[in-house]
């Protein structure tokens, strides 16, 4: 199965601020730029899906209009990590000690209390399983770039906790509205 991973456009935050489950807008122009870019390039008649989130869920929906006969499905196991206490808090004000704790066990901390990336990846794991069991040729997905880290570390193929720690330990490099294609 061909998977087409798209990040949602640039949110409406300030730049420096940690946002993962936090459900940020998107202004308008970079919803519309995102979505000129994309509705020429797109399979149509493919199944959608989205994280809930509106970031996501807008672009999605905009698409779904754009490519006939594509059923969009929000899906919350595509959402992005909870960060807990660290949601839209400044990076620089969050404790170096509590930050370091993370980098230390990037697989098992649980940032600001939230979810740790090990759950993260069971969830987004239960979401890849599921979407398999369905054998499409190709799905295109609206999501985030942990979500997106996670699914290209699943085609390693390796046990979860391995499966986290290379999502965890990536450079991240995923632009807002850039397009990563999986194969599975």
């Amino acid at each position: 199965m061909r998977l087409i991973l798209i990040r949602h456009p640039t949110p409406q935050v300030t730049s420096g601020t940690c946002y993962g489950r936090s459900d940020v807008a998107v202004a308008p122009h970079e919803m519309a730029a995102v979505r000129a870019r994309l509705q020429a390039t797109l399979p149509a008649g493919v199944p959608l899906y989205a994280s809930p989130l509106r970031r996501c869920a807008g672009l999605a929906a905009t698409l779904a209009q754009d490519l006939p006969s594509s059923a969009l499905h929000l899906d919350a196991r595509l959402a992005e990590m909870d960060f807990g206490a660290w949601e839209m808090q400044p990076w620089h004000a969050i404790a170096r000690a509590d930050i370091d704790a993370w980098a230390a066990d990037l697989a098992w901390y649980r940032p600001g209390g939230g979810e740790n990336v090990l759950a993260m990846a069971a969830r987004v794991d239960a979401f890849l399983g599921d979407l398999l069991r369905e054998q499409h040729e190709t799905a295109i997905l609206i999501c985030h770039a942990g979500t997106i880290r996670l699914l290209s570390a699943l085609q390693a193929r390796l046990p979860l906790e391995e499966t986290a720690l290379l999502a965890a330990r990536s450079v991240h490099k995923i632009a807002y509205g850039a397009t990563v294609v999986v194969d599975f």
